[in-house]
């Protein structure tokens, strides 16, 4: 896989990542959390809640053909989707490493991600990035009709501060 440059996302990609977003959410929740909550996650969805990131979305692959995205909300890393013919690579690593990079710039001295429990092949990929389980939690997740509140894991990770007006000098 050639690999590909972390940018920010461009409209052509807005409709591939919502259905990239949707299929890999399904392979990996649908069957471990809530019914209720799976209903909510149609493909349109999926679209609607990529506009609301604006500069948080980062993306990797070619413009109309993304191949991963990362969100990050304030102290959260938010979102982390790789498709499946780029698992195993070196992709999500590098989607991780800049949405810690970019919540680091903005102050952001420790971080956090939530998973769900089921999610075996997550939390042993956010361990083997450095990032600790802190513990299981009720936790709201965002939908359409307001948050949907179940138990999630909760892993963080110390972030190293960085200096945005030294790393815009040196870029």
């Amino acid at each position: 896989m050639t690999n590909w440059p972390i940018r920010r996302s461009d409209p052509a990609d807005l409709a591939p990542l919502a259905a990239l977003w949707h299929d890999g959410w399904h392979e990996a929740h649908a069957a471990h959390v809530p019914a209720t909550l799976t209903a909510m996650r149609k493909p349109e969805s999926f679209g609607r809640r990529l506009d609301g990131y604006g500069d948080a979305l980062r993306v990797a692959g070619p413009i109309g053909s993304p191949l991963g995205l990362c969100t990050i909300r304030d102290d959260e890393l938010d979102q982390i989707f790789v498709a499946p013919g780029a698992r195993g690579t070196p992709l999500a690593s590098a989607l991780l490493r800049d949405g810690e990079q970019r919540m680091a710039v903005s102050g952001v001295g420790l971080a956090h991600l939530l998973c769900v429990q089921q999610n075996t092949r997550a939390a042993a990929f956010y361990r083997r990035e450095g990032w600790q389980f802190r513990e299981t939690s009720r936790q709201p997740v965002q939908t359409e009709a307001g948050p949907f509140l179940f138990d999630l894991l909760v892993f963080e990770k110390h972030l190293l501060p960085i200096n945005s007006e030294f790393n815009k000098i040196q870029c």
